[in-house]
């Protein structure tokens, strides 16, 4: 059986938001170890499910070789499962006990169930609303082409300050994750933050496909579950590793005229590196290109998720989405070329 995970246990925010009994209790400063406990990445999903080859093969994997038909092909069929299942513990448990998406789904719907009433009991009656509704208008902010957070899609009419409380107070808890944008892609990254435009992604792909009532059979439709929302569901499971592997996924860049945006940039020591995610095998990417060529001095490599195999080339490392968790250290083994 697996652990615990966020989002099992009862939510309360990691920073304010305390309960009545913290808030009257003393707290033993310096005595304490803090951990951010996340849904199961992929390779740990692998694991997880009796297909350790496959986890072995990916945790040797150190050169931008492309990889094998007998392993692209099954990593890509696994990964459609995890986008069914997700990472939540308590799901993939039912994954593994009947391989039935029936009980997938049931034990989905009693986690987001759980979420919402967890709401009602920690947030308060006058914030529950609120939260609610931000967390429940998620799929149709990702479902959008610019994935900019629109507070319209929460209300009609609603602001800012209105909400941003309920956001804070989702981030807190690890439910969501915020991406800010950055102006430029200067050092360090905060520096250059737009706090006024950002997106929210939900902690696991499963919870995020059955919130937006996505049919598990999707998983068999070829590259459908990838594609579907625009991608959203392939934009959140990124977003998702990339939290796991390196504190929330940092920033995103856009640029006006012409359109143009980056989904995520990273921080890896020094240097900045933009990721497009591409959700199916076409890979053509022009903000990419054009981000590159803008930021030619500041950019040495840049990073494409896709379903096409790896491939390294010219400064440009294309990453199978199921090696998302080897991003970091496929990274700086390609630095090292440069």
């Amino acid at each position: 059986m697996l652990g615990l995970a966020l989002g099992e246990t009862e939510l309360a925010p990691r920073n304010g938001g305390l309960t009545k009994a913290e808030q009257n209790s003393t707290f033993p400063v310096g005595k304490v170890t803090f951990l951010d406990l996340y849904p199961l990445s992929f390779l740990e999903w692998l694991r997880g499910t009796g297909a350790e080859n496959l986890a072995a093969y990916v945790d040797e994997i150190e050169e931008t070789d492309p990889l094998p038909s007998a392993f692209a092909t099954p990593l890509t069929e696994q990964l459609k499962s995890y986008f069914v299942t997700g990472g939540m513990p308590d799901v993939v448990n039912a994954w593994n006990d009947t391989h039935s998406t029936a009980d997938v789904e049931r034990a989905l719907d009693d986690l987001i169930d759980s979420y919402d009433r967890d709401f009602a009991k920690h947030a308060g009656a006058a914030l529950y609303a609120k939260i609610s509704a931000v967390w429940r208008s998620l799929p149709a902010q990702l479902s959008r082409e610019n994935k900019k957070f629109i507070y319209g899609l929460v209300r009609e009419g609603a602001r800012a300050r209105e909400y941003e409380d309920a956001i804070t107070w989702l981030c807190a808890t690890g439910l969501v994750h915020r991406v800010y944008r950055v102006k430029k892609p200067g050092l360090p990254l905060s520096a250059y933050e737009d706090e006024r435009a950002f997106k929210l992604y939900g902690l696991d792909v499963g919870v995020m496909r059955r919130l937006s009532r996505l049919a598990p059979s999707a998983f068999g439709e070829g590259p459908r579950l990838f594609t579907e929302f625009k991608g959203a569901l392939t934009e959140n499971f990124v977003a998702q590793e990339l939290a796991a592997l390196m504190g929330d996924p940092a920033y995103y860049w856009t640029w006006d005229k012409p359109a143009h945006e980056i989904d995520f940039l990273v921080q890896v020591e020094n240097d900045v590196v933009p990721i497009k995610v591409k959700s199916g095998v076409s890979v053509g990417a022009p903000s990419l290109r054009y981000y590159r060529k803008k930021y030619a001095e500041q950019t040495p490599l840049g990073l494409r998720l896709s379903l096409k195999n790896l491939e390294y080339n010219d400064g440009l490392l294309n990453l199978p989405l199921y090696l998302t968790g080897k991003a970091p250290a496929l990274i700086r083994q390609c630095l090292t070329t440069l």
